[in-house]
């Protein structure tokens, strides 16, 4: 089943709805044109991406979406599933080789504004056709109408990642920091500006409210984005800049708009101080008190993955095998309406304040979404509300 597109907010009542896929899913290899890279130390680094996500760890991510599909199925809910392809095969620019990842992480590229798909060009090479996963979807869409966008592909033949210290290992830790630290059993970010170049963003550091988008400047979003973000959509929408709440990625781990008037927010990064002006008036429930990073998936991480992004980076390539999303990924959670949310089931304390506020939780087993790195929004795209474009800010 497959209605028009229509999708304006992230709480009117959801009606279809695209959920991720771990299968087939590898570490990237990334490497500049310019280095040689000879056909032994290619296959010997193949090899290693495979092993970075044993097939016994790609069916429990995979048990785990069948089951969130599942629990929106019962709910009434249209559930699409993307129809992988071999992340394996390296492909090229006139400036760099790289293979992708997995379509796991479906909204990161894909933003659904009213009746409009954009797709957001990523700084990450690695992410070059990761859309295209979707197609076989978005063709059957197609046959209903609706706007098809995609966003200039970057050349990325230039440092696109700037440093955000001088000195990572000897900066002044935040709060943030020492948090993040006590919540991943001494981890710590590595964070990154984006160069202004040319227009690079990813779809999930936008907040969609009706007439009015929030689009996060961050480590995958840089200005040049937000300014063709607002160009595509026109002046039926305003696309609203913020920029000092959040020093790494995507949005929706730091700001979720639950329904008009009243915003989740990650008390960690924001305060009254910084909370962007457009929520002045709007309710705002604060928290951080999320649950350490499993032992399992740091385990997993430190014991598989973190060496393997060691030996590729000695092989002579970049790779997104040794990062984990932040601990903050908890309160990712996805609305099904105005009343009814699902959210991680580990993350009791979120729960219970949401039940305060007189939300219907539905608690969702996600045993991995800090290695795969993304949470219940994050692997799902919503395609169609029962909404229609309003302002809710006026």
């Amino acid at each position: 089943m497959f209605n028009k597109i229509n999708s304006h907010n992230e709480w009117d009542k959801l009606k279809e709805i695209i959920v991720g896929t771990a299968k087939g899913t590898i570490a990237t290899i990334t490497w500049d044109r310019k280095k040689k890279i000879d056909q032994k130390v290619l296959d010997q680094a193949l090899d290693l991406t495979k092993k970075g996500t044993p097939k016994w760890l790609d069916d429990e991510i995979e048990e785990d979406l069948d089951g969130l599909a599942k629990s929106l199925q019962k709910l009434g809910i249209v559930v699409h599933r993307p129809r992988t392809f071999d992340f394996s095969t390296v492909y090229s620019s006139p400036f760099w080789f790289s293979n992708s990842n997995n379509l796991y992480n479906v909204r990161d590229l894909n933003l659904v504004v009213g009746d409009h798909v954009i797709e957001s060009p990523s700084y990450l090479a690695s992410r070059y056709f990761e859309s295209t996963g979707l197609y076989e979807i978005f063709y059957k869409y197609f046959e209903k109408g609706f706007k098809w966008i995609a966003g200039p592909k970057p050349k990325l033949n230039y440092e696109v990642r700037l440093p955000y210290f001088k000195d990572h290992d000897s900066r002044e830790l935040t709060y943030e920091d020492a948090k993040h630290k006590s919540l991943t059993k001494g981890r710590l970010e590595k964070l990154h500006r984006l160069a202004e170049k040319e227009i690079v963003f990813e779809a999930a550091n936008t907040l969609r409210m009706g007439k009015d988008l929030l689009y996060l400047v961050s480590s995958s979003g840089n200005v040049l984005g937000a300014k063709w973000l607002q160009s595509v959509l026109g002046n039926d929408y305003k696309v609203h800049i913020t920029k000092d709440i959040y020093r790494s990625d995507h949005i929706d781990s730091t700001l979720l708009a639950l329904k008009p008037g009243l915003i989740l927010i990650n008390s960690i990064r924001v305060k009254e101080k910084n909370c962007p002006p457009i929520f002045k008036k709007w309710e705002k429930i604060y928290f951080e008190d999320v649950v350490p990073i499993s032992e399992a998936e740091l385990k997993i991480q430190k014991d598989i993955r973190d060496p393997i992004a060691y030996k590729l980076k000695e092989l002579g390539f970049s790779s997104n095998i040794g990062d984990m999303s932040s601990p903050w990924i908890g309160m990712n959670l996805l609305s099904v309406n105005k009343e009814t949310v699902l959210v991680d089931k580990r993350q009791e304390k979120l729960i219970k304040l949401l039940e305060k506020k007189k939300f219907k939780v539905i608690p969702i087993r996600m045993r991995h979404l800090y290695t795969l790195g993304g949470g219940l929004h994050c692997a799902t795209l919503d395609t169609v509300r029962d909404s229609v474009l309003e302002s809710y800010f006026d």
